[in-house]
């Protein structure tokens, strides 16, 4: 039996950013996935055994349960010693830049990913104005990544586990809509600064 068990789907990038960081961090790890598309997260029974809020991921380990994707990577960083912040300033800047995470992409370009690469919604109204609101959010982390190799820890050569919570925005298969749009498919490079090809997490 492995170490930690991740309650997950392969659609979903915040689950995606816990297994990229079990992952890098050397983790004997397993996934237990979840029939997400069958309602599984909106069943009583689900949401009182697994995780109240009816969402993924979930990260099992050592008889303790923990939820959210920002507070998983925390607790990975903390747990294995990989990742981690190297003060109480990079810690304050980790989650600075996993609250923009989850305001300005998840909130944005994962309604838009669900919308018009698993829903084929079409064009609407409502996916040019989530992906403006993406394509704003993207342009921040350029400006920044312009003057640094990570969002965080400028002062040395590695990323913090603030890199596997953004990087699933670049990754993730389904269309987000426009075939020459910078914001088609997050397989190709579309962003100056934290390009899909780019080998290092950012």
């Amino acid at each position: 039996m492995s170490e930690f068990t991740l309650h997950c789907f392969t659609e979903s990038g915040n689950a995606y950013k816990a297994a990229l960081m079990l992952e890098l961090s050397g983790c004997d790890w397993s996934p237990k996935f979840i029939p997400f598309f069958e309602g599984a997260t909106r069943d009583p029974a689900w949401r009182e055994s697994v995780n109240e809020m009816g969402e993924a991921p979930v990260l099992e380990h050592r008889g303790r349960r923990f939820t959210q994707s920002g507070v998983i990577l925390d607790y990975l960083a903390e747990t294995t010693g990989r990742y981690a912040a190297g003060n109480d300033d990079e810690t304050r800047e980790i989650w600075r830049w996993i609250l923009f995470d989850n305001h300005k992409f998840t909130s944005y370009y994962a309604t838009l990913r669900f919308l018009y690469g698993l829903q084929n919604s079409g064009e609407t109204p409502v996916t040019e104005f989530l992906r403006a609101r993406a394509r704003a959010a993207y342009a921040v982390v350029d400006k920044h990544l312009a003057k640094a190799d990570f969002l965080v820890g400028a002062a040395r050569p590695s990323p913090t586990f603030r890199s596997p919570a953004i990087s699933s925005t670049r990754r993730r298969p389904a269309s987000t809509g426009r075939p020459n749009s910078r914001m088609s498919r997050p397989s190709r490079s579309g962003s100056p600064r934290c390009p899909a090809g780019r080998r290092r997490p950012t």
